[in-house]
Formats: C-alpha cells, structure tokens, sequence
C-alpha cells in the first residue's frame, strides 16, 4: 500500500506528511476498522457483568448503549491528544487509542450484579488511575527497570486468562442464560463457531486490509447468521436518539480504596504497555527508536484520554497495538491519517443510532470473536515471555506469582476474611501476581545454584 501515490519513502516515514485526502480518509478509516470491536467489547462486559447487559431485561439496558457510544467517542478524543497534542501530551505520531483490556478484570469485581449504582464507583476509579497515569508520565523511563519482560509477560498472561472465562459465557449464551435450557445449546455454539471459523480463515489465508479485520469480518458474517435464524432484534434502534452529546458525570462519582488503588496500580501495566507501542510505531513506521519526548507525551496523553473518559461514563484508554501491525504494515506514519480515523470514531460516538446497532449483536456472536481475542492476550503474553531468560531464579519467581495469582482468582472464598475492598483486588489475580513478581525480581539474588530447584521441580529444571 505504500505506493508514489501517497508520498516518497522520505514522506511515508515522516508523521508530519499529509497523503492525499483520497487516499488518507480510507487509511484512517483502516486504523478504526482495526480496533472497532476490540474497543466497544470492554464496555459490554462491564455492561454485562452489573446486570444490564445484554439478555438482562433491564430497564437500564440503555446504558449500554450510551457506554458503547462514549467508548467510540472518547477513543477518538483521545486519539487526537497523541496524535495533535496539547502542549507536552501526545506522542505527536500515528498512535491509536482504545478502551483497555487489561482493567477488565479489575472492574468485574467492582460492579458485579450491582446494576447502574455501582458506575459511580468504576469512574472514580478511572477518572483518579488516569490522573495517577498522567503522573507517571514525569518518570515513565525511570521505572522501566522494575517492569522487564518477566513481569509484564506474566501480566498480560494474567489478564487474558481471567477473561477467557467471559468468552465462554458468552458464546453459550451469556451469564443471564446460565442454568436454563438455552445456556450452551447447539444453535449457541454453532453461531459462535461460524465467527472463529471466519477469523481464522481471513487471517491465515487473505492478506490486507481482510487479514487486519478479521475478527470484524468474522462478526460481521456471523451477525448475519444469527439474523437468518431469528436471533437478532432491532427493537432498540428506532428507539435511539439520531443525535446525542456526552454527558458530563452521567454516572457520577464515586471514590473507594479499591477502586482508586486498582486502576493506580493497572496504570503501571497500561503505561508500559504504551512505551512498548510508541517504539513499535517509530520502529516499524519510521526505523528508528522512540524519543524520551515522545515516550513520555504518549504516557501523559494516556493518562489524560482515561481521566476525561471517566468524566463522562467512559472506560480506560491506553494505546492500542493491533494498530502498531498495521503501521508496520502499510508503511504510513502519517499521524494525520490516523487524525482523521479519530474524526470518524467521534462522529460515531455522536450518532446513539451506532450503539444501538452494535448493541443488536447477539451475545453469541460477540462470544466467538472474544474467544479469539481475548486467546490472543494470552498468547501476546506468552510471546513476551519468550523474551525472558528462563533461569532457575524467574522460574521460581513465576511460578510462585502465577501460582498465588491463578490460584486467588480460581478460589476467591479464600479470602473471605479479608476487608472487602483488599479482597476485591486480591483476587482478581492479576495485581497479586504483579506485585509479587515485581517485589522477588528486585529483592531476590541474580543465581540460584542447580540444586535449589531441583526438589521443588520434579526434575523439570528448565534450560534456556
């Protein structure tokens, strides 16, 4: 795709370039196709997880709608903080922002089957992580060292298996269907199927623009599907309003510990998992190394897109890294290409009707396109942690945070004594793994002799 048409090499390596206007509409558009269902599943899990999701029946069932609206909305807007900038935030480059996967699981615990009234909650916890996020962007580069490969390998890891659960829900029929006939029935699970049939076939055997939306195509024709055999209702649509502006605090506010320390602790994550995007992008786009300027406005520009999202009802922000792929593949590092995807995405967030139509999708159709993706997080994970070197001290490390980690998240009644708001983060698995991983690789020494690991093992040491 990067042809004379659209610039010089010189050009399509520069974020500054402007390609011709027919040309950069349908790159932008490129970039939202990319990142669309990845962006508004957050918000029909959280949705789904307080009680007014799909399949609910309740009267606040509109919220979802209005959730999925901002989350268009506010990607947007915070898409335009990286890619024009305010000031020092916003990398200034072709970064694609989204609502986050990783604080997925630790929002399920604060809102779940607590309906409309515990959102207050949620936002007070986005809008002060976004703040904390921001800080961190003061000393992003200073506290890389504390997050190699072992520990964010282990997170990612962490965070897709705690939401692969949801996939399967969802592909049977969703948690409101759970204990009925309905719950797992064939016709469920053969909608479900038809999705990860057709991702995986786009993936593995189209190229382009099919290959990169993939998961959006297999929606798209298992949506159809589900329509033929009577599964989709378009009584919402005619309902939703043409035209809808954000409602400031439309959820309120509400601070709690573990709401407030949770998404703190998640930013960590997101903001490292943002350098490791600003790179990507300035690697693959441009074949150079990010700047600590431009490292440090992404950070701010997170932070900044997350704490304005919690305002208004939205999710987190963080940088999205499907996008990073595109970039590399397409060759364009026009960052007002990516400027012009923003545009499209608030237009979206603007129009009610949009969220209406997304929210016809039947659960079981969402299922099998999170299935894949949210597989995927876990072997993003996986393939981070083929970074690492496996001596016998990360070994031991991993096993002990994995171990405490899955084990609380399996298991949470083991924790029943504990105060509710440390119990709502300890088991979520992830912030314990995280820490405990974080704590051992600075205390712990650099070796371990042979025979320390051996017992503990089974023989099964492990060699680089």
């Amino acid at each position: 795709m990067s042809d004379a048409s659209i610039g010089t090499p010189a050009e399509l390596k520069d974020p500054n370039h402007t390609p011709p206007l027919a040309k950069a509409v349908p790159l932008g558009i490129q970039h939202v196709l990319a990142m669309f269902v990845s962006n508004v599943t957050p918000a029909i899990i959280i949705a789904g997880a307080a009680g007014f999701g799909f399949g609910s029946n309740s009267p606040d069932f509109p919220q979802m709608i209005y959730m999925i609206q901002m989350s268009m909305f506010f990607a947007g807007i915070a898409t335009l903080f990286q890619t024009i900038g305010i000031g020092p935030v916003g990398a200034k480059l072709p970064i694609v922002q989204g609502t986050s996967f990783a604080f997925i699981p630790i929002m399920i615990p604060l809102v779940a089957g607590k309906g409309v009234d515990a959102m207050a909650v949620l936002m007070g916890g986005v809008f002060l992580g976004g703040i904390f996020h921001f800080i961190l962007g003061l000393f992003i580069g200073k506290i890389r060292f504390a997050l190699p490969p072992l520990v964010t390998g282990l997170v990612v890891t962490m965070i897709g298996l705690a939401l692969v659960k949801v996939g399967i829900q969802y592909a049977a029929g969703g948690v409101p269907a759970i204990g009925t006939e309905e719950y797992g029935s064939a016709q469920n699970w053969f909608v479900a199927f038809v999705v990860i049939f057709v991702t995986l076939g786009l993936k593995f055997f189209t190229r382009g623009m099919l290959s990169v939306s993939a998961v959006l195509v297999g929606l798209l024709v298992g949506y159809a599907v589900a329509y033929l055999m009577g599964m989709v209702n378009f009584g919402n649509v005619g309902n939703a309003a043409t035209l809808a502006l954000p409602n400031p605090l439309h959820f309120g506010l509400e601070f709690t510990v573990a709401g407030v320390v949770g998404f703190c602790l998640m930013s960590f994550v997101s903001a490292v998992e943002t350098v490791g995007d600003v790179s990507g992008i300035t690697k693959g786009g441009a074949g150079r190394e990010a700047t600590d300027k431009e490292i440090q406005g992404a950070t701010f520009a997170d932070g900044l897109g997350t704490a304005v999202s919690g305002l208004f009802g939205a999710l987190p922000n963080t940088s999205f890294s499907q996008n990073v792929g595109l970039i590399a593949m397409t060759g364009v590092m026009s960052r007002h290409v990516v400027t012009i995807g923003a545009i499209f995405l608030i237009v979206c967030g603007l129009i009610p009707k949009v969220g209406a139509i997304i929210s016809t999708c039947p659960i079981e159709v969402l299922g099998g396109g999170v299935i894949v993706m949210f597989g995927m997080v876990v072997a993003a994970g996986v393939s981070m942690l083929s970074d690492v070197d496996w001596k016998r001290r990360n070994m031991v490390i991993f096993a002990i945070a994995l171990s405490l980690g899955l084990g609380l998240q399996l298991e949470p009644a083991a924790l029943q004594y504990l105060p509710p708001s440390i119990k709502v983060l300890a088991t979520s698995g992830i912030l314990p793994a995280a820490l405990i991983a974080i704590v051992l690789n600075l205390i712990l020494p650099e070796e371990l002799a042979d025979e320390s690991t051996e017992e503990i093992s089974g023989g099964m040491k492990g060699h680089r």
